[in-house]
C-alpha cells in the first residue's frame, strides 16, 4: 500500500464497474481554458483603466447632440467672463433665438455703449462658445412700464396724459 492509485485511473475504474464509458467523462473533467476573445473583460488589459468622469460626459452631450444647447447655456451663465464684469453688472442676456443673442441693459445708456462695444463681444462669444450658434447681438434698454394691466386700469390713456 505504498502507492495510492492515482485519482484518473480510480474514476476510470468506477465508471467501468458502473458500466458507463470513462472516455464521455474525461473531456468534461478537463478545465476548460477561457477563449481569448474576451480579453476586453479580462482585468490589466489595454483599455481597462478607469477615464475621467468629463471625459464620459464629453461623450455622452456628442452622442445625444446636446452640445449646442450646453454651449448656450454656459454663455449665459458664464455672461460675466464673455462681457466683463462692470457690464455684466447692467446687462444680462435674456433670450436667444435663431442665432441672435439679446442683452437686457439697466439703461438705455448702457445699451448704447454696448452696441458701439458689439464686434468686441461677438468676437467674444465666437471663440468661446462656438457651438452656441450665436450670430448677432441685440442690446435692448429697459422696458417702459405698462399702464394697461393691472388691478387699477381705466379705459383711454390712463395717467399719461397729465405728464407735462
Amino acid at each position: 500500500m505504498a502507492d495510492t492509485p492515482e485519482l484518473p485511473e480510480t474514476l476510470a475504474t468506477y465508471l467501468r464497474l458502473r458500466g458507463l464509458e470513462p472516455s464521455k467523462y474525461a473531456k468534461r473533467s478537463k478545465r476548460r481554458k477561457r477563449s481569448s476573445e474576451d480579453d476586453g473583460n479580462q482585468p490589466f488589459m489595454a483599455g481597462r483603466d478607469p477615464k475621467p468622469l468629463g471625459d464620459a460626459l464629453d461623450k455622452l452631450t456628442q452622442q445625444s447632440g446636446w452640445s449646442g444647447q450646453l454651449a448656450k447655456e454656459d454663455l449665459v451663465r458664464r455672461w460675466e467672463d464673455v462681457a466683463g464684469t462692470e457690464t455684466a453688472q447692467h446687462s444680462e442676456p435674456t433670450s436667444l433665438m435663431n442665432g441672435t443673442l439679446t442683452i437686457q441693459c439697466d439703461s438705455t445708456a448702457w445699451a448704447k455703449n454696448l452696441q458701439f462695444m458689439r464686434a468686441h463681444i461677438l468676437t467674444q462669444i465666437t471663440t468661446r462658445f462656438p457651438e452656441a450658434g450665436v450670430d448677432a447681438v441685440r442690446f435692448v434698454g429697459p422696458d417702459a412700464p405698462s399702464w394697461k394691466w393691472g388691478p387699477r386700469t381705466v379705459p383711454g390713456r390712463g395717467p399719461r396724459d397729465t405728464y407735462g
